[in-house]
C-alpha cells in the first residue's frame, strides 16, 4: 500500500457528481449552486464523473456513456468551458473541500483523439481491428500499455489536470499494469504531493475471468502498492445477497472483519450502497427504517463513507449512463441521519481503532471500534423490525451519540427503535 496514506481518509465523505444529471441544465454551474447543500452533509472530497467529451462513434443511447471519452484534455462542452470547470473547483476549495476528478485510462471511444493520432496504441484483433477487452462495451476500444509512449502521454495528462484538481477516482485500475499506477503516483506527486488515489478496483470472480484469459487484473492487495483507497466491490456482493435473501448477513459481516486481517494496516476501504453502477439502495429496500439504518451502518463501517448524488432523498431510479436522466430529489430526506453519521465518524477511534462487526440477534448489528481506554459501539437494525437486544455493554447510564438522548442499560438489554444507537464506552465505566 502507498506508505504515506493517511488514516484520517476513515474519517472522511466523498460525495460522487454526475455532472449531466445535475440542475436544471446539466452544467458546472448547476453543481457550484449546490455546493453549500453538499458541503453541510459533512462532505470532504467531491468526485466528479468523466468531463470530457463523449464520442460519437458506437455510441450508447442518444448523449452516450461518459466512460467513452474522446479526449482526455478536453472539457465535455455540454458542462460549459475550462474556464466554467476551474470556477467549480475553486469554489469547492474555497468551502473547505477537495475535488477529485475520474480518470478513464482503460480505453477511449472510437472515435478518439488518441485513435487517430496514435493509432498503434490500441488493443487490436487478428484482422487489425481496435477492439475492447470486453464484447459488451462496444462503445469503446482498448488501450495496449505496452507501448511505452502511452505511459508518457497518460502521465502528462494527469500532471496537467493535478494542476486543478486534489486526486483521481481510476476507473478499473485493475485492468492496467501496476508498474503504470506506480509511476503516475510518483510523478504526479511532483506538482500535486497530497494526491488522493481512489481506484475502483473489481469483485474477485472478476478477476479470476479475466486472469485466466491471460489479461492483466490486480487484486486490492496490489492495487494498495499505488493506491490510496479501493472499492468495497471485494464484499459488495455478499450484501447484496444479503438484502436479495440469497445470502446471509453474517456472511457479509465474516467478510466485513476479514478485510482487518488481509489489507495493510492503513488499508481505506470505500464502504458504499450505491455507486453509477450499482442499484439505488433505496430501490433494493422498501423499508424507509431499514433504509435510514442500512445508511448509517454505511458511514459506521470502517474505512471512507460514500454518497452517490441523490442517495441522501433516497432515490429510486438508477440513472442511465447513456441519457439525460435528472436526479430525482422527492424521495425521503436521509440528510439529517448523514449529519449525524459524519459527526461520529470524525471520531479518533473510527481511524485507528480496530474494528469488527457481528449479528446479535437476525438483521441486526453490533459494530465495535477498540483502542486503549475507549471503546466505540455501534447497533443497527440492517434488516429487522423495531426490537430488544441483549447488549455486550455495562449496565451503566449512556448517552446515544447519535441523537443525544440518555440510555438506561436494565440487564443489559437494549431496545433498538428508529435511530441506530451508538454508544461510547470509557475505561473504567
Amino acid at each position: 500500500m502507498a506508505n504515506d496514506t493517511k488514516k484520517e481518509l476513515r474519517n472522511q465523505l466523498l460525495y460522487s457528481v454526475f455532472v449531466r444529471d445535475y440542475g436544471k441544465k446539466g452544467t458546472f454551474r448547476d453543481v457550484e449552486r449546490d455546493l453549500d447543500r453538499i458541503k453541510d452533509l459533512g462532505t470532504d472530497i467531491i468526485w466528479l464523473m468523466p468531463i470530457h467529451p463523449i464520442g460519437e462513434k458506437g455510441r450508447k443511447g442518444s448523449v452516450g456513456s461518459p466512460y467513452a471519452i474522446k479526449d482526455y484534455r478536453a472539457i465535455n462542452p455540454d458542462f460549459g468551458t475550462l474556464e466554467d470547470f476551474e470556477r467549480l473547483v475553486n469554489a469547492i476549495h474555497e468551502k473547505g473541500m477537495k475535488c477529485i476528478i475520474d480518470v478513464v485510462y482503460n480505453h477511449t471511444s472510437p472515435d478518439s483523439v488518441l485513435t487517430k493520432e496514435h493509432p498503434e496504441w490500441f488493443r487490436r484483433n487478428e484482422k487489425g481491428e481496435a477492439i475492447p477487452k470486453v464484447p459488451d462495451w462496444y462503445d469503446i476500444v482498448d488501450l495496449d500499455y505496452s507501448h511505452r509512449d502511452l505511459w508518457d502521454y497518460q502521465i502528462e495528462t494527469l500532471k496537467y489536470w493535478a494542476k486543478y484538481v486534489d486526486g483521481f477516482r481510476c476507473d478499473v485500475a485493475p485492468m492496467l499494469p501496476l508498474e503504470f499506477w506506480k509511476e503516475a503516483r510518483e510523478e504526479v506527486g511532483k506538482v500535486r504531493p497530497d494526491a488522493f488515489w481512489l481506484a475502483e478496483s473489481v469483485d474477485g470472480g472478476f478477476v479470476r475471468v479475466l486472469r485466466k484469459d491471460g489479461e492483466i487484473c490486480l487484486c486490492d492487495n496490489e492495487i494498495y502498492q499505488a493506491f490510496d483507497a479501493t472499492y468495497d466491490y471485494d464484499i459488495f456482493s455478499s450484501w447484496k445477497d444479503y438484502l436479495t435473501g440469497e445470502g446471509t448477513l453474517s456472511s457479509y459481516l465474516h467478510e466485513l472483519n476479514r478485510q482487518e486481517m488481509i489489507y495493510p494496516d492503513n488499508y481505506i476501504k470505500m464502504h458504499f450502497l450505491e455507486n453509477h453502477d450499482r442499484q439505488r439502495a433505496a430501490a433494493l429496500t422498501s423499508d424507509p427504517d431499514l433504509l435510514r439504518h442500512q445508511t448509517a451502518f454505511s458511514f459506521f463501517e470502517k474505512g471512507l463513507a460514500f454518497l452517490y448524488n441523490g442517495q441522501e432523498r433516497s432515490a429510486t431510479v438508477h440513472p442511465t449512463l447513456f441519457e439525460t436522466d435528472p436526479i430525482d430529489w422527492s424521495g425521503t430526506d436521509l440528510s439529517d441521519l448523514i449529519k449525524r453519521m459524519m459527526k461520529i465518524k470524525r471520531s479518533k477511534i473510527m481511524a485507528e481503532g480496530q474494528f469488527s462487526a457481528r449479528e446479535i440477534r437476525e438483521g441486526v448489528v453490533c459494530a465495535l471500534y477498540e483502542m486503549p481506554g475507549e471503546k466505540l459501539y455501534g447497533f443497527f437494525r440492517v434488516g429487522a423490525k423495531e426490537c430488544a437486544v441483549n447488549a455486550p455493554l455495562p449496565e451503566s447510564e449512556f448517552v446515544n451519540e447519535y441523537n443525544g438522548k440518555k440510555l438506561d442499560l436494565h440487564e443489559r438489554v437494549l431496545f433498538i427503535g428508529e435511530d441506530p444507537v451508538i454508544v461510547r464506552v470509557k475505561e473504567g465505566e
